[in-house]
């Protein structure tokens, strides 16, 4: 069997009309001043100028990733201006977009991953909005992202999780109270899907794992039937993290101390990287935003061969996406 071929598309933040009207969202919910300020200088000097201005970078993907078998969209496929996710209609409008173009330009072979803006997510600045149980009935019933799904390629099992449902417990600050009971019945219900994929994987089949949010892979850890078949996985597909730059800092900073008395991000992302030295299992992967970031510019986007027999190691390249002579 010859071997077959995937592109993997992650953080595309596709921003639809209603999102591109939404100049200044963020500072908009920065009540400090000061803080305003630093947060403009972080935005155009170090993580994005525009984040409006990369639309073009998704055709391009898709032109480049036309003769993949299978295409995977990693999370995160708009903007989520209003820091709740598609029950927003102007995110759902980008995110709807957004997967418009890639089922019509992968029709039958591709698959979404369902990423922290899919539900919503607070502003790390700011402290709007957060994770919306209306986002996720808009992600699974509109949007038609599953946030389970199983493909089988020979000996391959790849496997999509929804990693705001299996890290729940590390956004507790970010959901309404009348919702905890329907997000925590949701997590069972996935993490038990996820336990039964595992413990039903013959012995000569191999894992490919995509979660958007590496700060899911600890709880997994917890997962009996994960951790008794850990040296089946391959390796893990992550995004989130947008660039390789993060991912060393992650690792730098990893066990670092829970900070939990300042504010919901810090909690948040301190709780994360103190779990952090349980991604090593996973053989973790980054598949870097399409734009990358301001300070290295250093957006792409992954592909795999894949041996369907299994007699060859996976080979993966990022691809680098040119940000410049792409525009218009």
């Amino acid at each position: 069997m010859s071997s077959v071929s995937l592109a993997v598309v992650s953080d595309i933040h596709f921003a639809g009309p209603e999102e591109r009207l939404r100049a200044g969202h963020e500072s908009a919910v920065i009540k400090n001043p000061l803080l305003r300020v630093l947060v403009g200088v972080y935005r155009h000097h170090i993580w994005l100028r525009d984040v409006f201005a990369h639309n073009h970078l998704l055709d391009y993907f898709i032109e480049q990733g036309r003769d993949a078998d299978w295409v995977i969209g990693n999370g995160d496929f708009s903007c989520d201006t209003a820091f709740i996710g598609p029950m927003d209609t102007a995110c759902c409008e980008s995110a709807e977009l957004c997967l418009e173009k890639l089922r019509t330009a992968f029709p039958n072979r591709f698959r979404a991953v369902m990423g922290d803006h899919e539900l919503g997510k607070k502003s790390i600045f700011g402290g709007a909005g957060g994770m919306r149980i209306a986002s996720w009935d808009q992600s699974v019933r509109r949007l038609r992202i599953q946030p389970f799904w199983i493909q089988d390629i020979g000996v391959y099992r790849l496997i999509g999780v929804c990693s705001s449902l299996i890290g729940l417990p590390v956004f507790d600050a970010d959901v309404l109270s009348e919702d905890v009971p329907r997000w925590n019945e949701l997590r069972r219900v996935h993490l038990d899907q996820i336990g039964k994929a595992f413990s039903e994987l013959d012995s000569g089949q191999r894992v490919i794992l995509f979660s958007h949010d590496p700060s899911a892979l600890p709880f997994l850890l917890e997962l009996s039937p994960v951790r008794e078949r850990m040296e089946q996985i391959d390796r893990t597909i992550i995004g989130h993290l947008h660039s390789q730059l993060i991912v060393r800092m992650s690792r730098y900073l990893s066990g670092m101390p829970h900070l939990s008395f300042l504010g919901s991000t810090v909690n948040r992302l301190s709780a994360a990287l103190r779990k952090s030295r349980a991604w090593k299992p996973f053989k973790i992967q980054l598949c870097p935003s399409l734009a990358g970031i301001e300070l290295l510019k250093d957006g792409g986007f992954m592909r795999l061969e894949i041996d369907p027999e299994g007699h060859r190691s996976i080979q993966v390249t990022v691809e680098p996406v040119p940000r410049k002579g792409l525009e218009g």
